[in-house]
């Protein structure tokens, strides 16, 4: 499954904000009241600039206060860390607890009722759960829509079942959605279906009849998890209908879309805190696997400017095409030349992982701070495949032969300049030298750690490819 570039924008304000304040808090010698002041004042003003309810901020600033003013930090030999580490697991309660998200234990079908406002994206994001519940739990998934008043909404969970690998429980437009339910449930008996998912109606606005509609499928099929559906771009006004939805329903957790569209974060600590259930998912843009786990953990991580190295390895991890990296090791270990076709596998698999955007946003942000931006290196990626293209088989195989004229031509078929051509293959040259350099020990300590189930990455040794790390 190939991931787009996830763009995480919906606490890009706060983590701007607070990045700055965690690197001035790191070099202190000691906290004192007066340090403490200042941060929480720039806490409560990113918090406010990122549109987080005037509640929460209160409950969020008192809790790192009371903390902040204890002994652990006070006694401390490195205090500014130890406050940063507060702030850190604040945050990590605030958004819900270590590692939310809900598990598969009870007896199949397990039945996932989504509900929410209309717009929100709830049949969109129930044939993302679908996939993702296909491909990364290995589940056999029912879909079903009860939303009997807009036969569209029918039509088109049926067409994204179908997309994505889900079965399909047919509804007929004005029958009963309560009936449509119980009867989408003994299909998924019926069929051996491991989860069964009820996209319920939207409306436009809050009503009594929707609540009692909600209530009576839930009563019906015994829903395992009410996840309530809402727009991270709605802002405060998500909190009313989050209000009144976890007055209605027993939720057990929140799924937040258009997380890419909202840079301030504000309606997804909100929100959480509001109904005291945990955010369980994101919706991260359009796509069909566009739906990530949310990590409370790893996102108060990466808020902090710590980023999210443990996302990066699973990337890399599910990603990297283990017979190319070892074809490739044993290739070096043998002594054979290290050539374009090479060069051209290992660029591939960087752009099947999001291009370099997607890796350098995990990394913190010491770390990505002298790299090459990110957009640049995705654009430098696509173009050397293109150059690679351009060439021959002998070419590939043999770039020593590709003179002035060759380079002309190649430039003219990759729609480039004739000195990125000279680039590429002086980063090439770099490369193949590099890996001639590790034909021995190194290279067959990687295959070991291939064959032990760690792929050694998809990037050349070493990391990634001369001229993409800012040098």
């Amino acid at each position: 499954m190939c991931h787009p570039r996830y763009n995480h924008a919906v606490f890009d304000t706060l983590s701007q904000k607070l990045a700055r304040t965690v690197q001035n808090l790191r070099g202190k010698g000691r906290i004192s009241d007066d340090n403490i002041a200042e941060t929480l004042r720039e806490l409560r003003m990113a918090l406010i600039e990122a549109d987080v309810a005037l509640p929460v901020i209160k409950t969020f600033i008192d809790g790192v206060r009371v903390k902040a003013q204890g002994a652990e930090v006070a006694t401390s030999l490195t205090p500014g860390q130890v406050f940063v580490s507060i702030l850190h697991r604040e945050l990590v309660e605030l958004m819900g607890g270590p590692q939310a998200g809900f598990e598969l234990r009870a007896q199949p079908p397990y039945v996932v009722l989504l509900a929410g406002l209309q717009g929100a994206g709830k049949t969109t994001t129930a044939a993302k759960l679908a996939r993702w519940l296909i491909e990364s739990r290995r589940k056999r998934v029912l879909l079903v829509s009860t939303d009997v008043r807009r036969p569209a909404a029918i039509l088109q969970l049926q067409r994204l079942a179908e997309q994505v690998g889900a079965g399909f429980h047919p509804a007929e437009a004005g029958g009963d959605p309560v009936a449509i339910a119980a009867a989408a449930l003994e299909a998924a008996r019926q069929g051996v279906y491991d989860v069964l998912i009820v996209d319920t109606a939207g409306r436009l606005h809050i009503d009594e009849s929707l609540m009692d509609e909600a209530r009576a499928i839930d009563r019906a099929v015994a829903a395992h998890e009410r996840l309530f559906v809402v727009d991270a771009m709605a802002g405060q006004d998500a909190l009313q209908s989050a209000r009144a939805f976890g007055a209605a329903l027993d939720l057990t957790g929140i799924i937040l879309t258009k997380a890419d569209g909202d840079s301030r974060g504000g309606a997804a600590l909100s929100v959480r805190q509001v109904t005291g259930k945990p955010i369980v998912f994101l919706g991260v843009g359009e796509k069909s696997d566009a739906l990530q786990p949310f990590d409370p953990e790893r996102m108060a991580g990466r808020i902090l400017g710590m980023g999210d190295v443990v996302a990066l390895v699973e990337q890399v991890q599910g990603k990297v095409d283990a017979a190319e990296a070892e074809r490739l090791a044993k290739k070096v270990v043998a002594g054979e030349r290290f050539d374009l076709y090479d060069l051209r596998g290992q660029l591939q698999q960087l752009q099947g992982m999001g291009g370099l955007g997607a890796l350098m946003d995990k990394l913190p942000a010491q770390m990505a701070r002298g790299a090459m931006p990110a957009d640049q290196g995705d654009a430098q990626l696509r173009r050397q495949v293109a150059i690679i293209n351009s060439m021959t088989h002998r070419e590939r195989r043999r770039p020593e032969i590709i003179d002035g004229s060759r380079r002309r031509r190649i430039a003219a078929g990759s729609g480039t300049q004739v000195q990125d051509v000279n680039r590429l293959l002086k980063q090439f040259v770099e490369m193949q030298r590099m890996m001639k350099s590790m034909k021995g020990g190194k290279m067959r300590r990687m295959l070991g750690a291939l064959k032990g189930g760690m792929p050694p990455g998809g990037m050349p040794p070493g990391g990634l490819p001369p001229g993409f790390g800012g040098r």
